[in-house]
């Protein structure tokens, strides 16, 4: 608690961690508003409901996939601060853009336009378009908020940064969801822009990163680019493992987030504002999980309670799919507000579910991310988070196509559920991989 505190402090990690604050604040106030809108507002189908959710989260994830590798060689050749102000700045326009869809849609404007034989409107393409927009300003972003660390911390520091960069990215979700859920959406168009002037401001006191290694030259052929960072980094055994697990954690969480603002209205029968809390609730058990297990490790990195971690948020995950089906069997004929919502049966148990699932999975995923940043070589940082990225958005764009395909074929919003209690089990045997590798590499050391 003291090494976090101290850290909160010290301009070398304060300016970093203030900046990737605003930016998932502002990205979730967005994304959250936006989805919300379009499913509370614009359509009256659960399978509509699914398909635009599962289609707004592919969008968003797509440019991980297709631009991590230039944006890890990026952040390993050119300084790291200098990047994160230039996508901070470029992050206003892009605001302006979604701003201007979400106003569009308030106002009424449906403006019909046909998109590939897709019957759609101007203001829902907008919005769609910020949203992408989004998603490569976040590529470019996410190298370097974990490979600036071990750049500006000490060894014994890096675990410490990390767990607070990734609670405080889970309360920044917390505040962005909540406002989303609460604030007209007229308000949230104007708040998107105002935060990512702020944002930029404190961007500018990042201290500077230069580049560790040699200054090589750009490869701009991306699919070429792409293989060769994930074939060059996955020869570390303990960075393999780690990836492999992260991507499935982060294909589950995809699936879950998808699947949480249908189910809220059609399954639960809860108004926007309801929808809201339970993201709100799974942001802030993974922020209390990322805290609980840097405080178990002692500031060690460790995959040591990796495999039980996910296990127990399997668990949760099924406990909270048979919550759901009972709820369904007896559930309210109109929307919930939060009083009603929270004085019906089984409210409290559900909402137990779902913190159980987020604090479970925050300490599974917070050692893994340490794992990248210091068993990667220094200048090599960037490029194995952006790895991590490629094969990460790889499997959550899977993801997003299965929920879509599963919406289409009429699948029920919360059977859908359970395909997320099975990649638990897969992820488990990958951490078991990655504490074996662990142990290993530390047994061939100590020889």
């Amino acid at each position: 608690m003291f090494t976090s505190t101290h850290l909160l402090r010290t301009r070398r990690f304060l300016p970093l961690f203030v900046t990737q604050l605003f930016n998932a604040f502002n990205d979730n106030l967005y994304k959250t508003a936006m989805v919300l809108f379009v499913v509370y507002q614009i359509y009256n189908s659960e399978e509509a409901e699914g398909m635009f959710s599962a289609v707004a989260s592919g969008l968003f994830i797509l440019p991980f996939f297709i631009l991590s590798a230039l944006a890890g060689q990026l952040a390993d050749m050119r300084d790291k601060a200098s990047i994160i102000r230039k996508v901070k700045a470029c992050e206003i326009l892009l605001m302006v853009i979604g701003a201007s869809g979400l106003l569009l849609a308030w106002k009424g404007y449906e403006l019909p336009v046909t998109l590939f034989g897709i019957e759609t409107s101007i203001p829902v393409l907008l919005m769609l378009l910020a949203l992408f927009m989004t998603g490569i300003q976040s590529t470019f972003l996410g190298p370097i908020k974990y490979a600036i660390l071990p750049q500006h911390l000490r060894k014994d520091e890096v675990l410490a940064g990390t767990g607070l960069v990734e609670a405080g990215t889970y309360i920044a979700i917390l505040a962005g969801t909540i406002l989303a859920g609460w604030i007209p959406v007229e308000v949230a168009a104007i708040a998107i822009i105002a935060t990512s002037i702020v944002g930029y401001l404190i961007s500018r006191q990042v201290p500077e990163a230069p580049p560790l290694g040699k200054v090589e030259e750009l490869d701009w052929h991306i699919l070429r680019a792409s293989r060769k960072l994930v074939v060059d980094t996955m020869h570390n055994r303990e960075v393999f493992y780690a990836i492999l697990a992260i991507s499935f954690f982060w294909t589950i969480g995809a699936v879950l987030f998808i699947q949480f603002p249908p189910l809220a209205k059609n399954v639960i029968m809860a108004s926007k504002e309801v929808a809201s809390i339970f993201l709100v609730v799974f942001s802030v058990g993974v922020a209390i999980g990322s805290v609980a297990i840097n405080a178990l490790l002692k500031g060690n990195v460790s995959a040591r309670y990796a495999p039980q971690s996910v296990i127990a948020m399997g668990l949760f995950v099924v406990a909270f799919y048979f919550v759901a089906k009972f709820w369904a069997a007896d559930k309210p004929t109109e929307l919930l507000d939060v009083a009603s919502f929270l004085a019906w049966p089984m409210a409290t148990v559900l909402l137990l579910c779902l913190l159980g699932i987020a604090v479970a999975g925050g300490m599974f995923v917070v050692p893994l991310y340490a794992f990248l940043t210091t068993r990667a070589a220094p200048d090599q940082a960037s490029r194995t988070i952006a790895a991590n990225n490629i094969v990460n958005s790889g499997a959550m764009v899977i993801g997003s196509l299965l929920v879509m395909g599963m919406s289409a074929a009429g699948i029920p919003i919360v059977e859908q559920v359970l395909i997320s209690a099975g990649m638990c089990l897969i992820s488990a045997w990958l951490g078991r991989r990655l504490l074996n590798a662990e142990r290993h590499a530390a047994a061939a050391a100590a020889a």
